[in-house]
């Protein structure tokens, strides 16, 4: 395989009638996907889609975008996927750093704003689907014979996938066919999906986790159900049931929203064999509460970046020998805690996370200075990705999260990482979720939780979890932690709803 809708070509020529990607409303097996993406391809360059030509695509997570990822693929075009809530200001600024010769999408607002700027617009709804067998399965069919364009190369972009940061504007990755085909294949020689496995993904496939689900489907030969919005709360556990899964693409909210549901329903269905998960440190409450309700449940937790897909996975329940550990390095790449000056630290000691390998992103999309600073050296064939991230690596490579280089903050003259005070926050006893908003304006730290126990009771339980300075000086209790459109806990959303309590 050396283009991205390989993956597809292959799941069809291997199993054309299995389920490849489905909804709760419809479902199109491997052979179908693979006719639809060759007749979206043509119809694509109807509209104006060419080889290094961009197109943007706004919408949930429904089986058009895997069509359209596909048949992007087959002429050149890389695709940019944004969560279907991007619109206004956010979705202008992604039109005008990518200027997209297409937009897909079926609101209207979005299509009109595209209009403004000359961008020709669609319906996703409209993406044709084609009928009968695919006409050549199996044999990845050379895009000019299909399209009349240039027949892609593996080092072109196939993708830009736009990631923000606290402050500054969207940036996007932007990765190539080889190096998401190489990352796919790493993962899966990870998790090894199985052909009869359904992967529950709840998340959107506007963040790369979630779009990995549907690479990852292809080669291994799994169903990848793909999940909406509304079906993560309380009928999260009645659609993993109704959808037969036996693994779930997991972030920590969403396993802490099933470990609450299965608590509350002893006598329910999974048949979950597999857990994963990226995007924000795993705590074990959940994992234990899952573990224990469902027999045979497998965990492999990971550490990942969208510069790099994943950058390391767990074996299966490494966490029970190894815990607060992410995993192991990729085969065939490379991770490592650098110090001030770049150099390599012994096992044990923090420094920020440096990760090398064939999956390494090629840069930021029209980020020259942001590119350099993030690739400030080359060591051989692979450039080196500071993550921003900081840890330690244990003498069994084992990697080990410390927290992000804004997690860190100083409380009462000493340095704190928010994330290990989180983590002391959950294992107090009622604790469900917890956060912690540094210090800001002369304030000190304060801790926000979901619990039924009181804030002076929460601060009294962690000083016998952590240090004494690094207790935050005021706890706030919320009924829930407002989350990304990702299911990480939303930062700015939280700040704001702790300044209008005050």
């Amino acid at each position: 395989m050396t283009l991205l809708h390989d993956l597809i070509d292959s799941a069809a020529h291997r199993a054309p009638e299995a389920p490849a990607v489905t909804t709760s409303r419809e479902s199109l097996t491997h052979g179908e996907l693979a006719v639809a993406s060759r007749t979206a391809a043509r119809w694509l360059r109807t509209l104006g889609a060419r080889r290094g030509e961009r197109v943007v695509v706004v919408a949930p997570s429904v089986v058009e975008v895997a069509v359209v990822v596909y048949a992007a693929s087959r002429i050149g075009a890389p695709f940019a996927l944004l969560h279907e809530q991007t619109r206004g200001r956010a979705l202008a600024h992604v039109l005008d750093d990518a200027e997209p010769v297409l937009l897909l999408a079926d609101d209207e607002d979005a299509r009109r704003l595209a209009a403004e700027r000359g961008i020709t617009a669609a319906r996703l709804s409209d993406v044709p689907r084609g009928t009968g067998p695919d006409p050549s399965p199996g044999r990845p069919g050379p895009a000019v014979d299909e399209t009349g364009t240039d027949t892609p190369l593996p080092v072109d972009p196939v993708c830009l996938i736009y990631t923000s940061g606290t402050t500054a504007a969207p940036k996007a990755v932007v990765s190539t066919h080889q190096q998401a085909l190489f990352a796919v294949h790493a993962i899966q020689g990870e998790l090894k999906y199985r052909p009869d496995d359904v992967v529950y993904s709840p998340l959107p496939l506007s963040f790369d986790y979630g779009l990995y689900q549907v690479f990852l489907g292809a080669l291994s030969g799994a169903a990848v159900r793909l999940g909406l919005p509304a079906e993560v709360g309380a009928a999260l556990l009645r659609n993993i049931e109704a959808a037969g899964a036996t693994v779930l693409a997991s972030v920590p909210a969403v396993a802490e929203t099933l470990a609450k549901l299965v608590r509350r329903s002893p006598e329910h269905g999974l048949r979950l064999r597999l857990l994963t998960n990226t995007g924000a440190a795993m705590p074990p409450q959940p994992l234990a509460v899952l573990r224990a309700a469902v027999p045979g449940l497998r965990v492999q937790l990971m550490f990942g970046l969208t510069e790099c897909k994943r950058a390391a996975i767990n074996p299966p329940d490494a966490d029970l020998e190894h815990p607060g550990s992410c995993g192991r390095a990729l085969p065939g790449t490379e991770i490592y805690a650098a110090g001030p000056g770049g150099e390599r630290l012994p096992p044990g000691e923090i420094g920020e996370l440096v990760v090398r390998g064939p999956h390494v992103m090629a840069g930021y999309w029209r980020r020259p200075e942001l590119t350099a600073q993030r690739f400030p050296r080359r060591d051989g064939l692979f450039p080196e990705l500071r993550t921003g991230d900081h840890g330690w690596l244990d003498e069994h490579g084992f990697v080990h999260f410390a927290g992000r280089r804004d997690d860190i903050y100083k409380e009462r003259g000493f340095r704190v990482s928010a994330t290990e005070v989180e983590a002391a926050a959950r294992r107090v006893e009622g604790v469900e979720q917890a956060a912690v908003l540094p210090p800001a304006e002369g304030s000190p730290a304060i801790l926000v939780v979901v619990s039924d126990r009181g804030p002076a009771d929460v601060l009294d339980a962690m000083r016998e979890e952590i240090e004494e300075f690094k207790v935050p000086g005021r706890c706030v209790p919320l009924s829930a932690l407002p989350l990304t459109r990702n299911g990480k806990v939303d930062r700015k959303a939280l700040a704001q709803e702790v300044a209008s309590l005050v």
